[in-house]
């Protein structure tokens, strides 16, 4: 059967090239006799494609020398403990942004270890810059500029002067060009814009490396982990692998500058086609809202079920809502074609003339 146009927020659809590619090699990874899933991770082969990946996202993220790049496990949630850790003493204040899901959850994970100060907590809209409130002695500011649940989106990096600024980017990441060195620390779990689950990226400028507390467990410490390379133990050496195609598709498609006009172009079609049709609706103020995740509504909610059944006989795979926000919502991470979104909007148009 042909592919399904999956649009879930995560794990998310992956470039069609880098599966076949990945199942070409599976059995028999660079002429190994094994696959790439079998081979140790300290083997020269495997440190070589190891190192290969990491010089890959340096290259098409333009990451400057001063910052390193980990390769983790546990996804992003579990730096949501490590920042903390890494970056603050018992006591310490750090800033966060609270506008969403991800974010409220990033803050409670916090709390365990310092002061949080909330900079600001709304989860419908981002708020002006003159009703911040930045904290004189943060440690550190983070934020999540992209809320995967909500669809609200920072369209610019957040000025908060010398302060280290950390990004969760889980759902941001590799879709557009970003200044790396406007940031302290990004991070990103892998499975929306990069491979499977399970993976981690923290891209860590080195002036922020070996502040760490005397608890913090050796596989959230940062320097423990930049010292060996991201393999203190058997790293997730399957994501890192499947990451390391993905990196090399994002280059032959043109880098950066081509996924933001490939995304841009999408998101816009969508919302566009949300708005011109008066059966559906979309919560998020135009000028926030998220080329990532698109949530939208029926006029009739108790059609829902229906949409969701049809788009599924159609090939529209996952476009249900999360619990919390309900309604539906279409993940269009890098993968996505523009062939499923305009698939989607066909879809929509026919599903409101039906039931208008």
């Amino acid at each position: 059967m042909s592919r399904a146009f999956n649009f879930s927020a995560g794990p998310a659809m992956l470039p069609e090239s880098v599966i076949k590619q990945a199942e070409q090699e599976l059995l028999n990874w660079n002429d190994s006799g094994m696959s790439v899933m079998e081979v140790s991770h300290r083997s020269v082969e495997y440190m070589a494609m190891a190192k290969n990946a990491e010089q890959t996202l340096r290259e098409i993220m333009a990451i400057p020398d001063n910052y390193k790049v980990l390769f983790l496990h546990g996804g992003a949630s579990l730096q949501f403990s490590a920042i903390p850790l890494n970056l603050t003493q018992p006591g310490d204040t750090a800033d966060y942004f609270d506008t969403g899901v991800w974010s409220a959850k990033a803050i409670k994970e916090a709390q365990k270890y310092c002061h949080v100060n909330q900079v600001c907590q709304n989860h419908q809209r981002i708020p002006d810059t003159s009703d911040w409130k930045l904290s004189a002695k943060a440690k550190y500011v983070h934020y999540t500029p992209n809320e995967t649940i909500g669809g609200l989106e920072f369209l610019s990096v957040p000025d908060v002067g010398d302060v280290p600024l950390i990004a969760d980017m889980s759902s941001t990441i590799l879709s557009r060009p970003v200044d790396v060195s406007k940031f302290g620390v990004i991070y990103a779990g892998a499975q929306k814009n990069i491979g499977p689950a399970g993976l981690a990226i923290a891209i860590v400028r080195e002036d922020l490396i070996g502040q760490e507390r005397d608890i913090t467990p050796n596989l959230l410490n940062w320097k423990l982990c930049a010292d060996n390379d991201s393999m203190f133990n058997t790293p997730p050496t399957f994501g890192w692998y499947l990451a390391g195609l993905v990196f090399d598709w994002i280059k032959d498609q043109g880098g950066l500058n081509a996924m933001a006009h490939h995304n841009e172009t999408k998101a816009n079609k969508l919302y566009q086609a949300i708005d011109s049709i008066d059966f559906y609706a979309n919560p998020v103020e135009p000028s926030q809202r998220s080329w990532m995740n698109v949530p939208f509504t029926l006029k009739n909610p108790e059609l829902d079920g229906l949409f969701l059944q049809q788009a599924k006989e159609a090939g529209l795979f996952n476009l249900k809502g999360h619990k919390l926000v309900g309604g539906m919502r279409a993940s269009i991470y890098n993968a996505m074609p523009i062939e499923g979104v305009d698939a989607l909007i066909d879809f929509m148009r026919d599903f409101a003339q039906a039931h208008a």
